[in-house]
């Protein structure tokens, strides 16, 4: 198969071209290497799928073609089996989003490392979220590994609509992952709860269900202690629960709260956040978040509380669907039973 790809004279006419492009693409490549080299994987994936060479010689297409590239440009990288391959799907995935932006394609698409773009069309669920995630890489500077985890995050899904004051607190590229990290909302339906029930209820259920409750809080999440104790000058508190995220490289304190935000809540999380951050936090560790996470929320009311904390706090709320009736409810009362047999 091989052999009869090179005698193609389609094939040969096309390499020829190919390599020509390839040393002009390398010319430029030295007053904007990364937008030239997009445009010519751009290209060379759009001739891949338009002169279907891939149909007539299956998988021995993209060796030969890497085998001639890599023998014509041997200090080129780039040209490997599966990076062709990648041209090819790079070109598939954003050739209709470029019919959409028109003229700022280029502008849009050719700003950030190839590397950062597999990530990208290879993970995207869609093309909204690819450029959701094209767009935050090039106004946040953000490194590949800093892309990956925010995809991770769900950062699409929930786009950071906390409310927080991270902005005031922490540096740029911390504050947005923070942000992205916490959710407004964390869905426990896996808990099953009484009406009426209380916080030691929420919390002893939580601690039951630990497991699922770190799926939902998210990736890079590791459970560090419930009713964890500070001592402060002989007096003694304690929080609800603490974790460390791996990510951010930071403690974060929660504590729950089965009624809605008042703005009083903020003042003992931040001393915990302090508390965490003298007793407990490394020299290279960063310092503490405090996650408030309360049954529901004023958003403006809780904004304006975090605005003048000191400590990075965000806050957040819960939702809970599986909740069992009182018996009473569900069951007749002695009165109705007696007066039933009565009746009869």
């Amino acid at each position: 198969m091989a052999k009869e790809l090179i005698t193609d004279s389609n094939y040969k006419s096309w390499i020829k071209s190919l390599k020509e492009n390839i040393y002009s693409a390398q010319i430029k490549a030295s007053i904007a290497v990364n937008e030239e080299m997009l445009r010519l994987y751009w290209n060379l994936g759009k001739d891949i799928c338009d002169n279907q060479f891939e149909s007539s010689y299956g998988s021995k297409f993209f060796e030969t073609l890497s085998r001639d590239l890599k023998s014509a440009f041997p200090d080129v990288q780039g040209f490997s089996v599966s990076n062709l391959k990648y041209m090819k799907r790079f070109y598939l995935f954003y050739k209709e989003i470029r019919h959409q932006l028109g003229d700022e394609f280029e502008n849009q698409i050719f700003v950030i490392p190839w590397r950062h773009h597999v990530e990208i069309f290879t993970k995207a669920k869609s093309k909204e979220e690819a450029l959701f995630f094209v767009q935050k890489t090039k106004e946040n500077g953000w490194s590949r590994a800093m892309l990956v985890n925010m995809m991770d995050t769900r950062l699409y899904e929930t786009k950071g609509n906390t409310v927080n004051n991270f902005s005031l607190t922490l540096p740029k590229e911390d504050s947005e992952c923070a942000r992205q990290i916490l959710r407004d909302t964390y869905k426990l339906d896996f808990l099953t709860l009484r009406e009426n029930y209380e916080e030691k209820d929420l919390h002893k259920a939580l601690e039951q269900n630990l497991t699922k409750f770190l799926l939902e809080l998210g990736k890079g999440f590791a459970f560090v202690g419930s009713h964890v104790s500070f001592v402060v000058n002989g007096d003694e508190y304690e929080c609800d629960l603490l974790f460390y995220n791996l990510k951010l490289r930071r403690y974060i304190v929660v504590e729950l709260k089965i009624v809605k935000f008042q703005p009083e809540f903020v003042g003992k999380l931040n001393f915990y956040c302090n508390a965490v951050n003298h007793l407990i936090k490394d020299d290279i560790d960063k310092d503490t978040i405090g996650l408030l996470i309360c049954k529901e929320k004023n958003d403006l009311v809780a904004q304006w509380t975090v605005e003048k904390s000191q400590e990075p706090i965000c806050v957040s709320t819960y939702e809970l669907t599986n909740i069992i009736p009182q018996a009473k409810d569900i069951l007749p009362d002695t009165t109705e039973i007696e007066n039933s047999l009565n009746a009869k």
